[in-house]
């Protein structure tokens, strides 16, 4: 089985704050970058991350719920994933991230952060953990997580 070589940017879109994380080229670690403030750069702000990173790809954590629908917060990470596929013109994987707010605030807790000291970076740890569990899915099957984002071409 073949794993793709390269820094991958792993993101985690909330309606406040869209948290960042990357991981080495090997895929041996996936950290936290930054958390983005959820405004009107907050798009800008990401193609900049995934410029200055060099990433070649970027998985965008799909929020659906614990029986694979979509919930209110799904439309707008397809839209934030389309914006950032556009924006930057790299390939973006929607990843399902049903559990990864959950794990990292887990995480933060028994690192003996509570909830209120853990909010600026709750979305940054999401984005970590999101992006590892779609490094580990390829590095165990070959095949990349998550469905590619289809930008419609325009006509030539």
């Amino acid at each position: 089985m073949s794993f793709r070589r390269g820094v991958r940017l792993g993101i985690d879109v909330g309606t406040a704050r869209v948290g960042v994380a990357r991981c080495d080229p090997d895929g041996m670690l996936a950290v936290p970058v930054e958390t983005v403030p959820r405004d009107d750069r907050a798009l800008a702000r990401v193609t900049q991350l995934a410029e200055e990173h060099g990433a070649f790809e970027i998985l965008v954590g799909l929020p659906v719920s614990l029986r694979g629908n979509d919930t209110s917060s799904t439309e707008d990470a397809r839209a934030f994933a389309h914006g950032i596929a556009e924006a930057t013109g790299l390939p973006v994987r929607l990843v399902d991230e049903r559990l990864s707010t959950v794990t990292a605030h887990t995480a933060l807790r028994q690192s003996g952060r509570t909830q209120r000291s853990s909010r600026r970076i709750v979305d940054q740890v999401a984005a970590v953990v999101l992006l590892q569990q779609a490094i580990d899915v390829e590095k165990g099957t070959g095949t990349p997580a998550g469905a590619l984002v289809h930008i419609p071409q325009e006509p030539a």
